[in-house]
């Protein structure tokens, strides 16, 4: 039953990529100029860019945030405490991703589909920027107890970018996450809730670049802490891009802990302008599992 409403949530993605397939496979013989490397990472801090894999490529991706700096000194000022999440992303083709990955959070599983739907172009076909299309799907496994379609969610986004010179690329993210149920004993929410992303890449030197992501989130809830409910807070997250032989390793600092779209969007509860920022990293590893032809 799970695995056939994972399928579910990801048929609309699909569906589209086809259409948009047929529509590119006709532009072939045109000559037009593609724009490549938009982002150098799939990541542009919590969320994603509109980068997918190379076809027949492996990306093994460990995501991982430290506690708040608020906690002090007794805890190292965050760094005694942790939450990680660890990936496995493969390119189908160099346009279409599939991923699956465990955040520690709520011991959460999720799973998704991203299609590079547009890309931005010149020449014989113009078009201003990339559109890529992301369906993602999350089971919560925490607390312990019998499993069931309640624990599990849905994200819709679109990503959409454009990079204005080589050293500056922009992006906005329509969102749509939708959970199954919602505990109203340690939640105040909306099961259906909108969010809208906004992020870029600052290159600053020929292996540096800063980069911002930030997600307006409409329908923020509450959570209980012992007898009073808080309100929910929008994440915010502020990184460096060092870009080593090929690679691109992450350094960030952001509100959030949770490493899947409905816990960073929706869940949030520390407060970035508060002083609750966590330290954290993504680092990935790819293996070229076929030589592309």
């Amino acid at each position: 039953m799970k695995n056939l409403i994972f399928i579910l949530a990801f048929i609309p993605t699909t569906l589209f990529a086809q259409q948009t397939l047929l529509d590119e496979l006709n532009d072939q013989t045109n000559d037009t100029d593609y724009t490549f490397a938009t982002f150098k990472s799939t990541r542009l801090g919590n969320g994603h860019t509109v980068e997918t894999r190379n076809k027949n490529t492996l990306d093994f991706i460990f995501q991982h945030r430290f506690g708040s700096v608020s906690d002090g000194a007794y805890n190292l000022f965050g760094l005694d405490n942790a939450s990680v999440r660890l990936a496995l992303d493969y390119g189908i083709t160099d346009r279409l991703s599939v991923s699956i990955g465990r955040n520690s959070v709520d011991k959460t599983m999720d799973s998704f589909l991203k299609y590079k739907v547009l890309r931005q172009s010149s020449g014989a076909r113009n078009f201003p920027v990339t559109v890529t299309a992301l369906a993602n799907a999350a089971y919560r496994i925490s607390p312990k107890g019998n499993a069931s379609t309640d624990r599990l969610s849905y994200t819709y986004q679109l990503l959409i970018a454009r990079k204005f010179a080589p050293g500056l690329s922009l992006q906005i993210m329509p969102t749509y996450v939708h959970k199954n149920a919602i505990n109203t004993a340690v939640e105040l929410a909306s099961q259906d809730q909108f969010a809208l992303g906004f992020g870029g890449r600052l290159k600053v030197t020929r292996s540096i670049a800063l980069t911002a992501e930030y997600h307006a989130n409409f329908n923020l809830g509450d959570y209980k802490t012992g007898n009073e409910f808080l309100p929910y807070h929008n994440s915010l997250c502020l990184g460096i891009d060092i870009e080593t032989g090929g690679h691109v390793f992450q350094l960030l600092l952001t509100n959030a802990i949770g490493l899947n779209e409905r816990a960073y969007i929706t869940e949030t509860q520390d407060d970035f302008f508060n002083g609750s920022i966590h330290l954290g990293f993504n680092v990935s590893r790819i293996f070229e599992l076929k030589k592309n032809k």
